[in-house]
């Protein structure tokens, strides 16, 4: 089974996020909230969700900044889920990065459908070979479908934790270069967590012991001591 998507809805009204959570559920996407914008940050650098369900009028800020600021340093998927109906509400926030608009009440076809596209575009735009574009990495057994997000060693399926797979993808589309440690823990968990290497060497620790056969000898993921990781090129 692949990792599904994870989607944080900022929102306070509980009978909103209460209906979004069954939608979502149902559809098969993992759910995070965040009550306001505080905790919006917060969860945004903790979690690293595939997408983001703002409301705008939150208790605590106007979620236009919680838009400039991901922007600043992350393209995660953001769509205004609002209660605000002015032309000018979504042009601004369109012009500060979100990839969507969509005014409350809402149908629900129409806006897994939104969330279906902005993900699309994500998948298709941060990809920077070839492999990585047609959705499947594959290197010797080791095969990594970016559509169904999920990762098979010798045909049987790897279980991963969502940041887990995300190192694991991020390394597979940069396959032969090595990424910095600073480069993939800020491109995880954000600019806002301090570069402490030891939260990606336990979460690689714990990659290493689901794919490769001797942890200590990998075969897949490479150390570049001092430096970073690199994922092996496929030897086609």
């Amino acid at each position: 089974m692949g990792n599904r998507h994870s989607v944080l809805l900022v929102d306070e009204d509980n009978n909103i996020c209460n209906y979004l959570n069954t939608i979502l559920s149902m559809n098969n996407y993992d759910i995070i909230r965040a009550k306001d914008g505080s905790e919006a940050f917060m969860m945004i650098t903790s979690y690293c969700p595939d997408i983001i369900l703002l409301e705008l009028s939150l208790p605590d800020m106007d979620g236009m900044r919680i838009i400039k600021s991901v922007r600043e340093w992350s393209a995660i998927p953001i769509i205004v889920v609002s209660s605000r109906t002015h032309e000018r509400d979504k042009i601004k926030a369109l012009d500060l990065g979100a990839d969507d608009y969509i005014t409350k009440p809402f149908g629900n076809g129409e806006l897994l459908a939104r969330i279906r596209t902005a993900l699309r575009h994500i998948r298709n735009s941060d990809g920077v070979n070839e492999t990585a574009e047609r959705g499947v990495f594959v290197c010797d057994d080791f095969v990594i479908d970016f559509d169904r997000r999920c990762l098979t060693v010798e045909g049987k399926a790897v279980h991963l934790t969502q940041n887990e797979y995300k190192i694991v993808a991020l390394l597979a589309k940069y396959a032969g270069r090595v990424l910095t440690y600073e480069y993939i823990i800020k491109c995880i968990w954000g600019p806002k967590v301090e570069s402490d290497n030891q939260i990606l060497r336990v979460n690689m620790a714990n990659i290493r012991h689901k794919i490769e056969k001797t942890p200590s000898t990998p075969k897949y993921i490479i150390t570049e001591i001092g430096v970073g990781y690199r994922m092996i090129e496929s030897p086609n």
